[in-house]
C-alpha cells in the first residue's frame, strides 16, 4: 500500500469519527437521561416532604406538651383551694370519669364561681357560672364556656379524672363510680392527647394530682 493510499484511508477513518460524533446523543440516550433525572427529583422530592412532615409533627408535639401542661397547671391551681360554694353548697358537686364540677375562687374577687371541666367527644372544655343575687345562687343559664383542647383520647382510652380518699398511698386504686363524694380528698386527672390525629395515633399521657386542701383530714 502506498503513503499516499495510507493517507486517504486515515482521512476516511477521521471522517467516519466525526460524523459519528456529529450526531449527538441519540433518542433511546436521551430518554434514559431524563427517566434518571426523573428518578432523582422524585427521590428528593419524598426526601424534602419527609422531612417537612417530621418537622411539623415535632412542632406539633412540643406545642401539644406545653398545652398539656398548661391545662393541668390551671386544673390544679383552681381545684387545690375548693371550698363550700357562695350558696353553702359542698365544694364538690358532680366527680365523674370525664368531668368534674367544683366552686373556687378562680378570679380572686373573694366570692366562689362554679366550676365545671368536662370532656364532649375529643374537646375538652370549662364551664364557669358567677354566683349572683342575695343570697347567692348559681343560675345554669349564666354558665359561659372555654375550649381548652381537642384531640383528647380519654373518652375511649382512660378516666380523664380519678378519685381517691384518705388512704391513698400512691398506689392504690381509684374509688369506684359512682362516687360518694364526701370520701373523696385528692383528684388525680390523666390527659390524654394526640397531637396530630391525620397521622398514626400515637395519643400522650400528662397527669398530675392534687390534694384538695380544704377537704384533707389525715392525709
Amino acid at each position: 500500500m502506498t503513503i499516499e493510499a495510507v493517507r486517504k484511508n486515515s482521512n476516511r477513518i477521521n471522517q467516519d469519527k466525526s460524523a459519528h460524533n456529529d450526531r449527538g446523543f441519540t433518542l433511546i440516550e436521551i430518554l434514559l437521561a431524563v427517566a434518571i433525572l426523573g428518578l432523582i427529583m422524585i427521590a428528593v422530592s419524598s426526601f424534602q416532604v419527609n422531612i417537612f412532615q417530621f418537622n411539623k409533627y415535632s412542632s406539633d408535639s412540643l406545642q401539644g406538651a406545653e398545652d398539656a401542661r398548661a391545662i393541668l397547671r390551671t386544673m390544679v391551681k383552681e381545684l387545690r383551694p375548693a371550698k363550700s360554694g357562695s350558696d353553702g353548697s359542698y365544694p364538690i358537686v358532680q366527680a365523674a370519669t370525664s368531668s368534674i364540677t367544683f366552686f373556687s375562687d378562680i378570679d380572686a374577687d373573694g366570692l366562689q364561681e362554679r366550676v365545671r371541666y368536662y370532656l364532649i367527644a375529643t374537646i375538652l372544655k370549662k364551664g364557669i357560672i358567677k354566683s349572683t343575687g342575695s343570697p347567692p345562687s348559681y343560675i345554669p343559664s349564666q354558665e359561659t364556656f372555654i375550649t381548652l383542647a381537642s384531640n383528647i383520647k380519654n373518652a375511649t382510652s382512660s378516666a380523664l379524672f380519678e378519685y381517691f380518699d384518705n388512704t391513698y398511698a400512691g398506689t392504690s386504686s381509684p374509688l369506684s363510680q359512682p362516687v360518694n363524694i364526701p370520701n373523696v380528698r385528692l383528684v388525680k386527672i390523666n390527659l390524654l392527647i394526640d397531637a396530630d390525629p391525620d397521622r398514626s395515633p400515637i395519643p400522650r399521657l400528662y397527669t398530675s394530682e392534687v390534694m384538695l386542701r380544704n377537704l384533707k383530714d389525715n392525709l
